[in-house]
């Protein structure tokens, strides 16, 4: 899970963050049509959480919730932002936002918890990684957070191309082969010293650029490295690089060459897709331990603090409103409390695709003892 939404998690399911909960959670666009749909269902989830607060909540003061909500509403840097989601978490103290790159159902709950399932379901499969492009001759680097690509502003003397970390010591150029005719006039082809220079100063280059991250990176929040290059490149550079967390067994093995940053963002998609399987794949095992099936049981192992990991399917979160407003979802607002209660307790809580759950179980909780 990144970084950031299990730091929100902790926070929220802890005993500092005080209740009353209202959690507005909303798909966002960018065009500016959509972007005025956006605000005004906003608005309207406000105005309707407010008939709900204050009748749950007769002795709370709505107010600050409701100028804080306006402080969202009218800035442009909120709504500026392209990502596909956002959860909003305001309480008569503070106010949470946390950017979601995935769809949500447009809703909003008031509670004595906040509504945190879609949260959850978007640290699921969300790696933070480092990306090193690899080029024979520079390099470039990017940061992958929340499913967005980004590219990381290095010093002006960092060794982005060969001729900046070698300099004079640059020793190859020019042409790669060379050829001649023997005495029957067929040409021969052979490698020259020219190649051999060319191999010594791409080593050594490599070699420049892994001390420079090595360094750069320490002081950087801890992730993954993977690579985009050539297999050729990223060969010789796992070989001279010393102290880097290069994730060998993924890569993308292809020439990063003037692609631009969508491009480089579409084609990690192998990077994506590797750490899923490695993590399904772990889940599978979890289906051998003591587990429990029904909901009853798992409330109470939550409860309890006997709860190591709750698995919830999609299946369970059935889109829309419902017929009974009042009920606030009561089957999910059920799962969502569950959650809480295994999160407090230091557990964990995924939310996954029914291939993807362990033994296919729309609902599982793995037990600690």
């Amino acid at each position: 899970m990144a970084k950031i939404g299990r730091e929100l998690l902790n926070q929220l399911t802890s005993e500092q963050v005080k209740g009353p909960f209202v959690t507005i959670m909303l798909n966002t666009h960018v065009a500016h049509q959509e972007v005025e749909k956006d605000q005004l269902k906003f608005k309207n989830f406000i105005k309707e959480s407010k008939k709900r607060f204050e009748k749950r909540y007769p002795s709370e003061d709505w107010s600050v919730i409701q100028k804080n909500a306006e402080v969202l509403l009218a800035s442009q840097d909120f709504w500026r932002q392209s990502t596909k989601s956002v959860a909003v978490i305001l309480t008569p103290k503070e106010t949470f936002v946390h950017r979601l790159s995935i769809e949500v159902d447009d809703q909003y709950y008031v509670g004595d918890t906040p509504y945190i399932l879609a949260i959850i379901k978007n640290g699921q499969f969300n790696y933070p990684y480092y990306l090193l492009t690899l080029n024979r001759d520079s390099v470039a680097l990017y940061k992958m957070e929340n499913k967005k690509l980004s590219k990381i502003d290095l010093p002006e003397d960092a060794p982005v191309t060969m001729e900046i970390a070698l300099g004079n010591e640059l020793t190859g150029g020019g042409a790669n082969f060379r050829s001649s005719s023997n005495a029957g006039g067929n040409a021969s082809h052979g490698t020259s010293a020219k190649d051999e220079e060319i191999e010594v100063d791409r080593n050594n280059y490599y070699h420049a650029v892994s001390t420079f991250l090595r360094t750069f990176l320490e002081g950087m929040d801890p992730a993954p490295l993977f690579l985009y290059g050539l297999p050729d490149n990223q060969a010789v550079f796992k070989k001279v690089a010393k102290g880097l967390n290069i994730q060998s067994d993924i890569a993308v093995n292809t020439s990063p060459i003037q692609l631009s940053l969508a491009e480089l963002e579409k084609n990690v998609s192998p990077i994506q897709e590797g750490l899923e399987r490695k993590e399904v794949a772990a889940y599978q095992k979890l289906i051998e331990a003591k587990n429990y099936e029904q909901f009853s049981d798992i409330k109470q192992s939550a409860e309890l603090g006997r709860l190591d990991k709750l698995f919830i399917t999609t299946a369970n979160l059935i889109p829309g409103f419902g017929e009974d407003p009042d009920t606030e979802y009561d089957w999910r607002q059920e799962l969502n409390l569950t959650s809480i209660k295994t999160i407090s307790n230091g557990g964990d809580v995924y939310i996954l695709e029914q291939a993807d759950a362990p033994g296919g179980k729309s609902l599982l909780g793995i037990l600690r003892y």
